[in-house]
C-alpha cells in the first residue's frame, strides 16, 4: 500500500522517516479528500462481492465431499486465495479513512500487509497455473491424460501457497508502524534498510507479479486460441461448437481481465521507484505516482471478484457442479421433472 507521502520509503538511517520534499507538494489537496471520502467505500464492496462469490464456489466445490478433479482443485485455490486476499481489504479501507494513520497496531500491520502481499502472488500463479492445465487439456489432450494427475495439481498448489509466502517475508520483517510528524500520522510503512532493496522489490514486483506471468498467460492462451481455430472447420460440424466460442470468450475475457486490473497497478509502481531513485523529480510526478497507485491498488483488487465470475460462474465445468448440488438438494417431488424440463431451468436460472 502507498500513501500520500509515498509511505514506503528507503530509510537506511532509522530516524529518517519521511524522504526529501514528501510534505512540499500539496497542489491535489481536493483529489485527496475525495481518495479519502469514496476509495473506502469502493474497497468495501469489493471485499463484500468478493467474500461472497469466493465462499460461494469453496462451498459448490467443497459441500458434495467428493474428490476434486484436476481443474476443481486448481480454482478452489484460487477461491481459498482470493478469500484470504479479501479479507485485509477492510483493514485497509480503514487506513486510508483514516488519512493513513493506521490504528490497528504494529503487529496487524505486519500481518495484514504480508498476507495481502502472499496472497497477491499465489493468485496471480494461480491463475497461470490454470492457463497452463487448459493448454494442456486442449492442445495436448492426448498426453495430458497420462500426466494430468490430482497429486500433481495439489503438489504444485502447495508449492505455489509456498512460494508466495517466502515471496511476502520482506513485507513480514520490514513493516512497522512509525510516526510521521509531518503528516501527524503513525504509519504502516515498510522500512528498507538500503537502496538497493528498491530495485529488488520493483524486480520482485514488477518481474515476478506480473510480466512473467503475463508472458506465460499470452503464451499459454496463444497456443489454445491458435489450436481451437485449426479445429474450427471440424466443431463447426459437432455438437461442441458453442462451447469452443465460450472457451475462446472465456480464454479472452481471462487477458483482458488481468491486463485491466494488474496493469496499471504495475505502471505506477514503476513511476514510484523511478521517483524514488530520482530519475522523476518534482511536485507532479509525486502527487500522480501517489493518487495513481491508491486507485490502481484497487483496480488490482477488483481482480479478486473477477476470478469467481472468470474462471468458474462462465465455465461450463461450474455450471455443471451447481446444477448437481442443486439435484442432491431439492425435494423429492420435484426429481419426476423430465430431462427437458430440468434443462430449461437450468437454462432460465443461468440467463437470469
Amino acid at each position: 500500500m502507498a500513501s500520500r507521502a509515498l509511505l514506503e520509503f528507503q530509510s537506511s538511517n532509522q530516524s529518517q522517516l519521511v524522504p526529501p520534499n514528501a510534505t512540499s507538494c500539496d497542489n491535489a489537496r481536493e483529489a485527496w479528500d475525495l481518495l479519502h471520502r469514496v476509495l473506502p467505500k469502493f474497497i468495501v464492496t469489493v471485499c463484500s462481492c468478493g467474500l461472497l462469490g469466493n465462499l460461494f464456489v469453496l462451498s459448490v466445490l467443497l459441500l458434495p465431499r467428493r474428490r476434486l478433479t484436476v481443474a476443481e482443485i486448481y480454482l478452489a485455490n484460487l477461491a481459498a486465495s482470493d478469500l484470504v486476499f479479501v479479507l485485509g481489504l477492510p483493514f485497509w479501507a480503514e487506513n486510508i479513512w483514516n488519512q493513513f494513520n493506521w490504528p490497528f497496531g504494529a503487529v496487524l500491520c505486519r500481518v495484514v500487509n504480508g498476507v495481502i502481499k502472499a496472497n497477491l502472488f499465489i493468485s496471480i500463479f494461480l491463475v497461470v497455473a490454470i492457463s497452463q492445465d487448459r493448454y494442456a487439456v486442449l492442445v495436448h489432450p492426448m498426453a495430458s491424460r497420462r500426466r494430468r494427475r490430482r497429486w500433481l495439481a495439489q503438489v504444485t498448489c502447495m508449492l505455489i501457497w509456498v512460494l508466495g509466502g517466502l515471496l511476502s517475508i520482506p513485507t513480514f520483517l520490514l513493516r512497522s508502524v512509525k510516526v510521521v510528524p509531518e503528516l501527524n500520522v503513525s504509519a504502516c510503512v515498510l522500512l528498507l534498510p538500503h537502496q538497493a532493496w528498491h530495485v529488488v522489490r520493483m524486480v520482485e514486483l514488477n518481474l515476478l507479479g506480473f510480466l512473467l506471468p503475463l508472458a506465460a498467460i499470452l503464451f499459454f492462451n496463444y497456443h489454445i486460441l491458435a489450436s481451437l481455430r485449426g479445429r474450427a472447420e471440424v466443431r463447426r460440424t459437432s455438437c461442441r461448437g458453442p462451447t469452443d466460442g465460450k472457451t475462446t470468450a472465456l480464454i479472452l475475457t481471462l487477458v483482458a481481465a488481468f491486463l485491466v486490473c494488474w496493469a496499471p497497478y504495475h505502471f505506477f509502481a514503476f513511476l514510484e521507484f523511478l521517483f524514488r531513485v530520482r530519475a522523476l523529480r518534482g511536485c507532479f510526478w509525486e502527487e500522480l505516482t501517489d493518487l495513481g497507485l491508491q486507485w490502481a491498488n484497487f483496480f488490482a483488487f477488483i481482480n479478486s471478484c473477477l476470478n469467481p465470475v472468470i474462471y468458474v460462474f462462465v465455465g461450463q465445468l461450474f455450471r455443471t457442479k451447481v446444477w448437481e448440488l442443486y439435484k442432491k438438494c431439492m425435494p423429492r417431488s420435484l426429481t419426476t421433472l423430465s430431462s427437458a424440463h430440468r434443462k430449461e431451468i437450468l437454462r432460465l436460472f443461468w440467463r437470469n
